[in-house]
């Protein structure tokens, strides 16, 4: 394999992969002074702040204010405060009249900073507003991890926000994402490093979440080169909920199992599995232990209920191996339990769907490697079993990658939730075609928006089994 398309090892990976999460994070928190705010002429450019904790906060805001103030929670990585999406998107709204705000979080602690995100993003709405006066509207934005923070203060700030608009958001919450993740990473430990010590749970450090990343995604590049390895490998991927369709490359045929495979299998050579462990240990760090568990989980029934499982069956099939016998081994070998208090305080701190006191459209693309476009389903059905599927709506974009969205896709849906807010209705804003309209119509960088349905998402249990220590 020539050198420059060989695969970096994991701990290269996550370097690059916080690397690049610094470089989306980073924003400048030293500003020109702007004026003491006076009653009645609120302060205007780039503010900087601090909270009682430590957090940061930032805030643009144009000469020509339209009154909206977005409060906008950032995804996971170094906790720097962020006030947009993108540098494009922030010019975009600039020049619109919008304000914008966000904190950094607590950067005292982990990564995974749901802990103190919501908390910090209410203090930073008072800090802002305090400088800026009064703003006649307040949305909330989000994206990935900070699409859960947001779809909490969707739940939770009503009187404070006026709506909601989430982004790739992690809204299945935080131990339904360890648990599907812990099924893959699980499958290609017991089928693919048969008999060898793999430490899946409980990191002690960043370096022991990076050594595990190594060992599993090597036992996957070796297992490309059999069918009877990527049988397996579609085995993972179907329990990783992971995506078919990678970037660069056509989407496959609905049939085409061997390229659906191939694809899938691109994820994990770019080094989806080191972000996997290092958000695992920083999720560990977080909630005080290990939040996820395997015990008791029938994975025959698992795969049952993927959308990939015709794919599974096909490549077992033309490999001549016994998926039965693959899943049985599995089920038996399942003896991984969750730390209770962890799991408690995931439920607290690391949740959302328990009901919405606002207005929410989430926005997703339909091929999401690190949030699987399933997170939407999950979280649209607690919405809904909690009476407030009204106050929900989801859009679907067809493209692959994690927050992939054009300036113009996200622009759109925040007009489509500045109708609802205004309206009282959701009536066609946020329909697929009328979200398409509006993107195009704003001649930028052109917009994906489809009619999709997500599939369930692939994750096998509500509450742990017998969650104690193993």
């Amino acid at each position: 394999m020539p050198a420059s398309t060989r695969p970096r090892t994991p701990r290269t990976r996550l370097r690059i992969a916080l690397a690049a999460l610094a470089t989306l994070a980073s924003a400048t928190l030293t500003a020109v002074p702007a004026p003491a705010a006076q009653a009645d002429t609120p302060t205007t450019g780039h503010l900087t702040g601090t909270l009682p904790d430590g957090a940061t906060w930032i805030a643009d805001v144009p000469a020509h204010w339209n009154g909206t103030l977005l409060l906008f929670s950032h995804g996971f990585g170094p906790t720097v405060a962020k006030d947009a999406p993108s540098d494009a998107v922030r010019t975009e709204l600039l020049a619109e009249g919008y304000a914008m705000a966000g904190s950094s979080y607590d950067p005292h602690g982990s990564m995974w900073a749901l802990n103190s995100a919501e908390r910090d993003q209410f203090a930073t709405l008072d800090a802002v507003t305090g400088k800026i006066g009064s703003p006649r509207r307040t949305l909330a934005v989000g994206q990935s991890m900070g699409g859960l923070v947001n779809a909490q203060i969707a739940r939770d700030g009503a009187g404070r926000v006026d709506g909601a608009l989430g982004l790739c958001g992690l809204v299945a919450g935080g131990t339904d994402l360890d648990n599907y993740q812990l099924d893959a990473e699980y499958t290609i430990a017991r089928l693919l490093l048969p008999g060898q010590d793999v430490d899946l749970v409980r990191f002690g450090s960043a370096d022991a979440a990076a050594a595990t990343a190594e060992k599993l995604t090597d036992a996957v590049t070796a297992a490309q080169t059999t069918p009877q390895g990527r049988a397996r490998i579609a085995l993972a991927a179907a329990f990783l909920n992971l995506p078919a369709w990678a970037p660069g490359q056509d989407q496959p045929a609905p049939t085409d199992w061997a390229s659906q495979e191939e694809q899938q299998y691109t994820w994990f050579a770019q080094g989806i599995l080191s972000f996997v462990e290092g958000g695992r240990y920083a999720v560990e760090q977080s909630v005080g232990g290990d939040n996820s568990w395997n015990l008791g989980v029938d994975y025959a029934r698992l795969l049952a209920g993927s959308v990939h499982a015709p794919q599974v069956r096909a490549l077992y099939r033309a490999a001549g191996l016994d998926l039965g016998a693959d899943l049985t081994s599995l089920t038996r070998g399942a003896a991984i339990s969750a730390d209770p208090a962890a799991v408690r305080t995931a439920q607290r701190t690391s949740s959302a769907g328990q009901g919405l006191g606002v207005p929410l459209l989430d926005v997703h693309t339909i091929a999401d490697n690190l949030v699987p476009v399933e997170q939407e389903r999950q979280f649209g059905d607690r919405v809904r079993t909690a009476g407030d599927g009204a106050l929900l709506r989801q859009a679907y974009v067809e493209r692959q990658g994690h927050c992939t969205f054009t300036t113009a896709e996200t622009v759109a849906a925040l007009h489509a939730l500045e109708h609802r807010v205004s309206s009282g209705h959701w009536d066609d804003a946020a329909s697929p075609a009328a979200l398409q309209r509006s993107a195009t119509a704003l001649g930028l960088d052109g917009a994906a928006y489809i009619p999709y349905r997500p599939a369930d998402l692939t994750v096998g249990r509500d509450r742990p089994a017998h969650p104690t220590h193993h």
